[in-house]
């Protein structure tokens, strides 16, 4: 996954508004006049704006955020590499331990 650098916030920035703009043109060469259009493009935007946030607060929620997903595949490889060190024996032992522990509960 790739991280959003400041410059990429910006080129983002001025691209929302830079199409606000255009659907506000568009809309006055559809017909509406230009409080209309004003209000019509405005619509769009906080619209988009709702969904954007509605998109973000799943994935926060869920867990589903870069930060949430970069430390579980951490934890899995660094779990996998520790399980591959371990002696035949060590790896007997802690399945025992882990039996144990399924009975107990």
């Amino acid at each position: 996954m790739a991280l959003m650098r400041k410059i990429d916030a910006i080129g983002i920035g001025l691209g929302v508004f830079a199409a606000g703009g255009l659907v506000y043109i568009i809309l006055q060469v559809a017909g509406l006049d230009s409080l209309e259009a004003g209000i019509w493009s405005q619509v769009l935007l906080i619209g988009g704006l709702i969904g954007w946030v509605g998109t973000y607060v799943y994935r926060a929620v869920g867990n589903k955020m870069t930060y949430h997903q970069q430390r579980k595949d951490y934890e899995e490889a660094f779990l996998k590499k520790r399980l591959e060190e371990l002696s035949p024996e060590e790896l007997a032992k802690l399945q025992a331990e882990i039996e144990e522990e399924r009975t107990k509960v």
